[in-house]
């Protein structure tokens, strides 16, 4: 029995470096919406010591003196890429679990008995590399929680492969004995500093506490980590992975924005985009909420933040219907004279798409529901928006500040590589 977790290395980096094979060994670091903090570094942006989550303004000056590249997030181009990876991963094992954009559990119990795990995963990853230009890390182990150490020692050890087998209780516990206890896949700040406190500084630590003792500390779902410490399964693949509650499309403004007639049809693209999750969630919302505020930071200011709900006759996931309770939130919650620092559309309030619920009155503002159109919509603008609602915004103008993203390559005809 084994699992085998595939990480993509440094993934925003690597897809930037795709089409850009100048790029490469080159420091690259990815930054934030509105281009505010980084968000994603290369390995040679690490080694430079260029900090996750670090403001950009305070490292700019040295890590360009150093030649480092900057990128803007290009989150359209990372997704396309990470469909592409996963795509190829569906296609050796029939049991996957995306687990993020840029990680996924392979569910190896499939394969033959004896069957050579390392050299599987040495296979894919040499695909995954020659189809995609990502290189992955892999580590295949008894369990997910395990399979999540053999990543770190890839790390730690700089195995050239990129690929680890744990495969017996030695391997296992050397690695362990490497692990901090932080390290441990679901052990937030906090419970590492109750763990050190006790005496529990490495993962080997760990997995020599009693399962029962753990249980009755802190909680059954540590119990179930040192139970995969030791070798146990607890966590199987989840192949039915459970709808969202709760959609949001928010962003914070580069600009602030103080116009009703400008602020508008952003909140537009927000509810459109917002729509089209919910239909690729297969649900349909009965409430749409609107949200403007202004910067708290920005104390010099008058501020002003509100919130305002639209409750739905029926159920609907057409985007006309949310468009037109989106703007109906908008208008009462609008202040002029504010400068807004942020807005967005959040859905509530969800139900299947197949259930269909029928009044005995004619509702006047009854939902267009025109499932067929959605859909034929969806599919046109499936990689980049070609059909615009009135109400948008379709100008290539944004209140986000995003001055270095690179072309979304493979998803925008107008920005397809060229060669000369």
């Amino acid at each position: 029995m084994a699992f085998a977790l595939v990480d993509c290395e440094s993934f925003y980096a690597s897809c930037e470096r795709i089409f850009r094979p100048d790029l490469k060994n080159i420091p690259i670091v990815v930054l934030s919406n509105n281009d505010g903090c980084v968000i994603a570094r290369s390995t040679e942006a690490k080694k430079m010591g260029i900090g996750m989550g670090v403001p950009w303004f305070k490292v700019r000056e040295s890590f360009l003196k150093q030649n480092g590249q900057v990128f803007s997030s290009n989150f359209t181009f990372y997704g396309d890429i990470s469909s592409r990876v996963m795509n190829i991963l569906e296609g050796f094992v029939p049991r996957i679990e995306i687990y993020s954009i840029d990680e996924a559990f392979l569910d190896l119990d499939t394969l033959k008995q004896n069957y050579k795990l390392y050299d599987f995963g040495c296979h894919i990853r040499s695909l995954v590399r020659q189809w995609t230009g990502i290189p992955v890390r892999i580590g295949i182990a008894p369990n997910k929680t395990l399979s999540k150490i053999a990543i770190n020692e890839i790390k730690r050890r700089n195995i050239p492969t990129s690929v680890i087998h744990l495969s017996n209780k030695k391997q296992i516990e050397i690695a362990l004995s490497h692990t901090p206890v932080r390290e441990v896949w679901g052990v937030g700040r906090r419970l590492n500093d109750h763990l050190n406190k006790a005496g529990i500084n490495t993962a080997l630590d760990l997995a020599k506490v009693n399962p029962q003792n753990i249980r009755k500390r802190f909680s059954v779902v540590l119990e179930r980590t040192v139970r995969e410490l030791r070798g146990e399964r607890c966590l199987n693949i989840e192949d039915d992975i459970s709808s969202k509650k709760q959609i949001v499309v928010s962003r914070s403004f580069g600009e602030r924005v103080s116009n009703l007639n400008t602020l508008k049809p952003i909140v537009s693209n927000f509810a459109v985009r917002a729509a089209e999750k919910l239909r690729s969630e297969k649900q349909k919302c009965s409430q749409v909420s609107v949200f403007v505020r202004t910067s708290p930071f920005n104390i010099n200011k008058p501020q002003h933040s509100d919130l305002k709900s639209i409750e739905l006759f029926t159920p609907t996931n057409d985007t006309r219907d949310i468009l037109i309770a989106a703007k109906r939130g908008l208008l009462p919650i609008f202040r002029s004279g504010y400068d807004y620092a942020k807005a967005g559309i959040i859905l509530n309030k969800f139900t299947n798409e197949q259930i269909k619920q029928h009044s005995l009155f004619k509702d006047p503002n009854e939902p267009k529901q025109n499932t067929r159109f959605m859909k034929y919509l969806d599919q046109m603008n499936a990689y980049e928006t070609q059909i615009y609602y009135a109400s948008q915004n379709t100008k290539k103008w944004s209140p986000m500040k995003q001055n270095m993203t690179s072309p979304k390559y493979t998803t925008n005809w107008y920005e397809l590589p060229k060669v000369n």
